[in-house]
């Protein structure tokens, strides 16, 4: 069994930054994608940004909508996945869940069915 615990989130100015982590415990080792997925008030939970497992030249892959803007990393050592968001904007609000798969099905996944754990979520508002 895998717990994926969020942290960082918070409320932020638009165009400030904020940094999201998300620390996995249970299993030595996510062998496959970790994923961020937010879900804004009164709508379906939608991709964000995909890393695959390899080291520190993992492939990532971003929604259109915040690429530029937004780096998915992680750290396999701590079994930690970040997400580096800058240039935040108020559409950016919405509550962000981390996600973790056993196994790449396939590159990218940006599917939430794709992803078999899940935190709990936390919350990123930005003003403007």
């Amino acid at each position: 069994q895998v717990q994926l615990v969020e942290s960082g989130g918070g409320l932020q100015q638009a165009g400030g930054s904020l940094r999201l982590s998300c620390a996995a415990s249970g299993r030595t080792f996510i062998s496959g994608a970790m994923g961020w997925f937010r879900q804004a008030p009164g709508k379906e939970r939608a991709f964000v940004a995909a890393i695959r497992s390899g080291g520190s030249g993992a492939s990532t892959y971003y929604t259109d909508s915040v690429k530029g803007r937004f780096t998915i990393s992680r750290d396999n050592a701590k079994n930690t996945v970040y997400l580096q968001m800058n240039s935040l904007k108020p559409e950016d609000t919405a509550l962000y869940y981390c996600a973790a798969a056993l196994v790449t099905y396939r590159w990218p996944m940006t599917i939430k069915n794709e992803y078999t754990y899940w935190g709990q979520g936390t919350q990123v508002t930005v003003s403007s």
